[in-house]
């Protein structure tokens, strides 16, 4: 999952940043609005995380031209403001959630977990699940039947991307932008060989395998 981090305190934003990834997401950071709606407007995104105090453009105005440019992206505000008024003011403008400075980070993350299981339409708010495999998004545990499968912070992320895409196929660029972040190089060999890692763990000592590729397009999680 990619998420867009829009905040100019550079101490905030490491913080968040730092969560963000050792839990598995990808994050752009923009340290003022104009970048971030630039970001916002040409990457795709699964939430975005903005400050409201913000140089060259306020985070309000930046939600406002999101919506006004038909971008459904999941936001959540960040502010030291702790009125209703301004956490109307700020649900008003368009954005889905309000969380004031300061924050515990677990609240944050279980928010931007919340927004983006919506955003998707998944329709059980903690777990994905693909047939005997089970993802439970709240305390990170892995099953495929009765068996626990232990998987690294990027191994999650993969597969919560492929289950949460469950019967359709995504392209190595899809998986390199919403995973890991940066621009597909077509030299690398680094989704191949992370989807091998991930299929030794998750269908290795099974008949029925998951995952799935699709020659020349990409791969698709599914019961086959």
């Amino acid at each position: 999952m990619r998420v867009l981090l829009v905040e100019d305190d550079l101490k905030t934003a490491s913080f968040i940043s730092k969560g963000l990834k050792e839990a598995g997401y990808a994050v752009d950071h923009a340290t003022d609005g104009e970048k971030g709606l630039h970001l916002a407007l040409t990457e795709p995104y699964d939430a975005a995380i903005v400050d409201i105090m913000l140089p060259k453009m306020d985070g309000l105005s930046l939600i406002d031209e999101m919506r006004r440019q038909q971008l459904s992206t999941p936001v959540i505000i960040l502010s030291a403001k702790r009125t209703v008024d301004d956490r109307v003011k700020g649900l008003q403008t368009g954005s889905d959630d309000y969380l004031t400075k300061p924050f515990a980070f677990a609240e944050l993350l279980a928010r931007v977990q919340g927004l983006i299981r919506r955003g998707s339409g998944v329709s059980e708010p903690t777990t994905l699940t693909v047939g005997e495999l089970s993802m439970n998004l709240l305390t990170r545990q892995v099953v495929r039947g009765d068996q626990g499968i232990d998987l690294q912070p990027r191994e999650f992320a993969l597969l919560e991307y492929l289950m949460r895409n469950r019967e359709k196929v995504v392209s190595k660029t899809m998986i390199m932008e919403h995973v890991w972040n940066y621009n597909f190089d077509p030299q690398t060999n680094v989704v191949e060989a992370r989807i091998c890692r991930l299929r030794d763990k998750i269908d290795k000592d099974f008949d029925t395998k998951l995952i799935h590729t699709i020659r020349g397009v990409g791969y698709v999680l599914k019961e086959a």
